[in-house]
C-alpha cells in the first residue's frame, strides 16, 4: 500500500532519479513522504563514498607512479596529492547531489560558485599566478631544494622550500627570502649546480714585460694539482684582453658536484696557489696606471707682477 502511495506522489521527473528505487523499497516499511528524502540521503553518501574509495583504490596510487616516473621528491608530491584528492571529493559530490535527485539545488549551486569564483578570481589574480607558477616548478623542475640559484641578475641563495604560491631561499648572508613563484617563473634563472660538473672562468692580469707562456705554465700547473679539480676536461689557458696596464690570462677549470661551499672554496685555493707561484717566479700583478701627458700654464700673482707687465 505505501508503495502504490509513493507512485502516486512520484512525477515524470522524479521517476527518472536513480533515488527513486532506493526510496520505493523504503516506503514499504515507513511513510512515503518520509521514505523520499531518506532514499535522496542515503544516495547522496553511497555515491560520495564510492567515488572517495576510487579515488583512494586506484587514482591516487596511479597518480603517485605518474609522479615516480617524474622523478619528484616527496615535498613535492604532497601538494598534488592533496589538490588530486580535493579533485576527486568535488567531482564526487557533483555527480552524487545529480544521483540524489538534487539537480535544481546543484543548478543554484553552480551559479552560485561561478559568481563566487569569478568574484575570487578578480580578487587573487596575484595568488592564483603565483599558484600556476607553482605548479609548473613543480612539473619542470627549474630546481630543487637545496639547490643554488641566481635570478634577478644580482640575487642568489640556497633553496629551503618550495611551494605553490612562494618559495624560500636563503641567501649566502643567512637571510631568507620570501620569492612569489611568478617572479622566478617569468625571470631567466640560472642554476649553477644543476649538472654533475661546473666549469670556473678566473682572469689573472701579469705585466707586459712578464713571460705569458712561463704565466700560462703556472696557472696550468696549479690547477694540476689540486684536487678539486678536475684533470678531463683538462684546464685551459686563452689570453682574453690586452688591457691598459695588464695582459689579462683567462683559466677555464672544471669540478665536480658543485655547491657553492665548493664553488668559493676551490676558486680561492686556486687563484692564492697562482699568486704564491707568481711571487716566487717573478710575475707581477700590475695595479691600473694612468699616464698624464700636456702642458701646465703658469699662473703669476696680480701683487708680484712688474709695472711693464
Amino acid at each position: 500500500m505505501s508503495g502504490a502511495l509513493f507512485q502516486t506522489t512520484v512525477g515524470p521527473a522524479q521517476a527518472s532519479d536513480p533515488s527513486v528505487p532506493v526510496a520505493e523499497f523504503l516506503a514499504q516499511f515507513m511513510p512515503a513522504t518520509l521514505a523520499q528524502p531518506l532514499a535522496a540521503a542515503l544516495t547522496f553518501l553511497v555515491v560520495l563514498v564510492a567515488f572517495w574509495l576510487v579515488g583512494r583504490l586506484f587514482v591516487i596510487p596511479l597518480v603517485d607512479r605518474m609522479l615516480d616516473r617524474r622523478g619528484l621528491q616527496p615535498h613535492a608530491r604532497r601538494p598534488l596529492r592533496k589538490l588530486v584528492t580535493a579533485i576527486v571529493i568535488f567531482t564526487g559530490i557533483s555527480v552524487a547531489f545529480g544521483f540524489a535527485g538534487y539537480g535544481n539545488f546543484l543548478q543554484s549551486l553552480a551559479t552560485i560558485a561561478a559568481a563566487a569564483t569569478l568574484a575570487i578570481g578578480l580578487a587573487l589574480q596575484d595568488v592564483i599566478r603565483n599558484f600556476v607558477a607553482g605548479v609548473f616548478i613543480y612539473t619542470d623542475r627549474p630546481f630543487r631544494i637545496g639547490d643554488w640559484i641566481e635570478w634577478g641578475g644580482s640575487n642568489s641563495g640556497i633553496v629551503e622550500d618550495i611551494s605553490f604560491r612562494v618559495t624560500r631561499i636563503r641567501t649566502f648572508d643567512n637571510e631568507l627570502l620570501t620569492v612569489p613563484n611568478a617572479v622566478l617563473t617569468s625571470d631567466v634563472i640560472k642554476n649553477p649546480v644543476a649538472k654533475e660538473t661546473l666549469r670556473l672562468k678566473v682572469d689573472f692580469g701579469i705585466g707586459y714585460d712578464d713571460d705569458i707562456e712561463r704565466a700560462t705554465e703556472i696557472i696550468v700547473e696549479e690547477a694540476e694539482h689540486h684536487p678539486g679539480i678536475l684533470a678531463d676536461p683538462e684546464p685551459s689557458v686563452r689570453l682574453s684582453e690586452l688591457a691598459d696596464s695588464f695582459v689579462s690570462l683567462r683559466s677555464r677549470v672544471w669540478i665536480e658536484n658543485p655547491s657553492r661551499a665548493d664553488f668559493v672554496k676551490t676558486r680561492a685555493e686556486y687563484v692564492k696557489r697562482v699568486k704564491e707561484r707568481f711571487d716566487e717566479e717573478g710575475i707581477s700583478i700590475p695595479f691600473p696606471q694612468r699616464e698624464l701627458s700636456g702642458g701646465v700654464e703658469t699662473v703669476v700673482p696680480a701683487e708680484v707682477r712688474t709695472a711693464d707687465d
